[in-house]
């Protein structure tokens, strides 16, 4: 996966929490169509920016911005 793809990954993840929801990985996937490894590696991309919020939900993670 290159850094551009990652990079743009995390703009879709960004706009899927973008109505200041929390979201769990699956919420974010059906909304963005991503697969998870692209998911987790935008969430990653967020979290080094400290854009977001993530805390573990069960055996799910949960994602909002800050």
């Amino acid at each position: 996966m290159k850094v551009e793809e990652i990079g743009t990954n995390a703009g879709k993840v960004w706009e899927a929490l973008n109505d200041g929801s929390k979201k769990t990985t699956a919420e974010i996937k059906k909304v963005t169509k991503l697969t998870d490894k692209e998911i987790y590696a935008a969430i990653g991309w967020l979290a080094r920016e400290g854009k977001i919020n993530v805390e573990q939900k069960g055996a799910s993670v949960a994602v909002n911005l800050i």
